[in-house]
Order: structure tokens, then sequence, then C-alpha cells
């Protein structure tokens, strides 16, 4: 009878062992499933982003296109004459213009015209060039070309003349030097 005793302690010891193993490997997998599909969440979220981003991103390079056409009607724009022939193309250039900023607009973007005197700002402008000037360094003194946003990504800096306070004053060679040319 012990001996029986004991094969159902060491059956019953397996039993509880086996049940332990299978608790053990039930926790890791659901553990696993819990990750995996945390996983799968956090993925859905990034395509889900990348898609809207897209989506709301999609016409940048239709834009970016369309800028030399807008840049000539801001040329024609900005002539003025005194012939009554000129004047009625400029009205219509101007109705056509507004139509498609409107367009342009509705799609998102904006424009980037910073006025004279405006402080520069490198993050929407670029500057083709310096020019010195008597008032207050770092200023916009002309406007070349408008620049342009398509909701809050630029896709054409503004293009101007900034001023600076230091004269460009002529580079002196040192005539005791020898020039690279006559090298």
């Amino acid at each position: 009878m012990q001996e029986e005793n004991k094969h159902q302690q060491n059956h019953k010891a397996k039993e509880e062992n086996k049940l332990e193993k299978l608790k053990a490997d039930c926790e890791h997998w659901k553990n696993e499933y819990y990750r995996a599909y945390a996983d799968m969440k956090n993925l859905r979220d990034s395509i889900e982003k990348d898609h809207r981003e897209i989506i709301k991103y999609r016409a940048a390079g239709f834009v970016e296109n369309l800028l030399p056409i807008l840049d000539g009607f801001h040329m024609a724009l900005s002539c003025e004459t005194t012939s009554q022939e000129m004047k009625n193309f400029l009205i219509g250039f101007e109705f056509i213009y507004r139509n498609m900023v409107s367009v342009l607009e509705n799609e998102g973007v904006s424009e980037v015209s910073p006025k004279v005197g405006d402080v520069f700002d490198p993050n929407s402008m670029s500057a083709l060039e310096t020019k010195f000037d008597e008032g207050k360094p770092n200023r916009v003194l002309v406007v070349k070309a408008n620049g342009y946003k398509l909701h809050d990504r630029l896709i054409r800096p503004a293009i101007v003349v900034v001023s600076t306070d230091k004269k460009d004053e002529p580079k002196e060679e040192n005539k005791d030097e020898p020039s690279k040319m006559d090298a």
C-alpha cells in the first residue's frame, strides 16, 4: 500500500509538473500574443499616419511645377502700362491668377511673401545676395520671388536680397606674392 501511495504521489507530482509547465506555456503564448497584437497595432497606426501624410502632401510635385507659371503671373501683373489694350490683358491675367491662387489655397497652398524691411527668416527665405545698407542689418531689401508652402511644408523659399552692415571692400592682391595665375 505504501508503494501504491508512493506511486500515486509520484504520478500526482508529475501531473502537477505538467500542469505548471502548461500554465507557464499558456502564459508565455499569451504574452507573445499581446506583443504581436501591440506590434500589429503600432504598424497599423504607422501605416495610417504615413497614408495621411501622403494624402496631405500629394500635390507637392504638382505645385512645384506650377511655380514658374505663378512667377510669370507676378511679373506680368507687376508691369505698368498706359495702353488700354494691355490694361485689358492684365485684367484678364489677374482674373486667371486669382482663380488659380484660390484653387491652390483650397489644396493647402499658401504664399510666403515677405515685405521689404522684414527680418530675414532662413526657415522661409533664401538670400540670393547681401547688400550693404545703412539701416538695420539682416533685413529684406528686395523680394525677387515669393515662396510657397503646402500646409506646413515649405515647397520653395522666398528669394530675397538681404541687408548687411559690412561693406564689400575690393580685395587688393599683394604684389609681392605670385598670383595663382602666374604658377
